[in-house]
């Protein structure tokens, strides 16, 4: 935690491009960015793209994936030529999973959502950051309650490791300015109405005026978390 203060100091008077490449320097090879692909994740690529930051970029593949996730991965990995890491769960675990919970037991209950998060999402996810000293999120405070207590940069306790939040305090405009002034491909969902894209058979278009995480999970009243962000 030594450098927490001095990063959120410095997160303060730069942009979050600059704070991308103060941080890669501070933990040269330790600092990995986790990619859903959504809008804000893919400004986050663009920029580590454009200014070389020393960032390891990956994305968790669980497998419920829409088709056009799968071809924007694979027109970003073309478009900014640098390595994107793809993290599967276990195979074991997703069979043991199905055979106890059904195919879609998701819907039956949040528990079993949960379940299933854990198993295609949180458990990747440890993995994929083994080693590192910084997690890189895509997160916007304003995209959900749980969200909006957060800071730029945070120690997270139970991984052990530094979260930096870089686009915390953007608006939905400031991202969508962003990829239409630098080309940034983006999911053809979101021209359909999907604003936040999850797995295919948990994620429906929003309607106007809806809350942009409306469409995830929407037959729940939870707080509209996976667990990789804190609400377990």
């Amino acid at each position: 935690m030594e450098h927490l203060n001095d990063i959120r100091a410095y997160a303060d008077g730069h942009t979050a491009e600059e704070l991308l490449l103060y941080v890669a320097g501070l933990f040269p090879g330790s600092v990995k960015f986790s990619s859903s692909l959504g809008q804000e994740d893919q400004v986050l690529t663009d920029m580590i793209a454009r200014s070389g930051a020393g960032v390891q970029v990956f994305t968790l593949d669980t497998g419920r994936l829409f088709y056009e996730t799968y071809e924007l991965l694979d027109k970003t990995t073309a478009r900014y030529r640098i390595p994107i890491d793809v993290y599967y769960p276990d195979a074991s675990e997703v069979e043991a999973l199905v055979r106890l919970r059904g195919i879609n037991g998701f819907y039956e209950s949040i528990d079993n959502r949960k379940a299933c998060c854990a198993v295609r999402k949180v458990r990747p996810l440890e993995r994929a950051l083994e080693g590192a000293k910084v997690w890189i999120t895509g997160i916007r405070s304003d995209q959900s309650a749980n969200r909006q207590a957060m800071e730029i940069v945070e120690w997270d306790e139970t991984r052990g490791l530094y979260k930096l939040n870089p686009l915390l305090r953007w608006s939905l405009s400031d991202v969508e300015a962003y990829v239409q002034d630098r080309y940034v491909p983006c999911n053809t969902l979101h021209d359909k109405g999907f604003v936040s894209i999850g797995c295919a058979p948990c994620t429906r278009a929003t309607g106007p005026g809806e809350d942009p995480r409306a469409g995830r999970w929407w037959w729940e009243t939870s707080q509209k978390e996976c667990g990789l962000h804190g609400v377990k």
